[in-house]
């Protein structure tokens, strides 16, 4: 499948919230309101980097980056989540490309690191580990992995941005 990763524009909006609801539809560990954290990261301006999979003209795919804080006062340092792929276009390198991508230009923003909640099996591709020293309150260990940028270690509890409590 053909596609281009590009930065989302305002006419993405609406798709964006549809992928993304229909991603995680049939996901058990959802709360099925991804959807509604990234309206409000958008909403909170705190969206710092927001990509889309493009095939054709259609918006299949889409990627959310956005600061965190961490206690020992690391700056630099950023959530990636939700991640969205369209369900009948999953397993086609899409999520891949979007994660690739969103990395590169991390980096070439000066980020200092990376971290998310996910499945261990997918993100350690991308050189994700579970951190001995970063820790997300109520989140089991195996499931809070990062990515440090440089050589600096961040160690603390790390905070998402409130919009992860959007729930409409």
């Amino acid at each position: 499948m053909d596609f281009v990763i590009r930065s989302e524009t305002e006419s993405d909006i609406k798709a964006i919230s549809e992928i993304t609801k229909a991603a995680f539809e049939s996901l058990d560990i959802s709360h099925h309101t991804e959807q509604f954290i990234v309206d409000a990261l958008r909403d909170g301006n705190v969206l710092s980097l927001s990509l889309v999979a493009v095939a054709g003209n259609r918006v299949v795919g889409h990627i959310a980056f956005s600061p965190v804080t961490i206690s020992d006062g690391s700056p630099g340092w950023y959530g990636l989540g939700p991640i969205s792929v369209l369900p009948e276009l999953q397993k086609q390198g899409i999520g891949k490309s979007l994660m690739q991508e969103g990395l590169a230009r991390l980096r070439s923003m000066g980020a200092k690191g990376c971290i998310l909640v996910g499945d261990p099996g997918f993100y350690e591709r991308f050189g994700f580990r579970s951190p001995r020293d970063l820790v997300i309150e109520g989140v089991p260990q195996q499931f809070v992995l990062a990515l440090p940028l440089e050589e600096k270690k961040a160690s603390g509890t790390v905070v998402f941005h409130e919009a992860f409590t959007a729930t409409g």
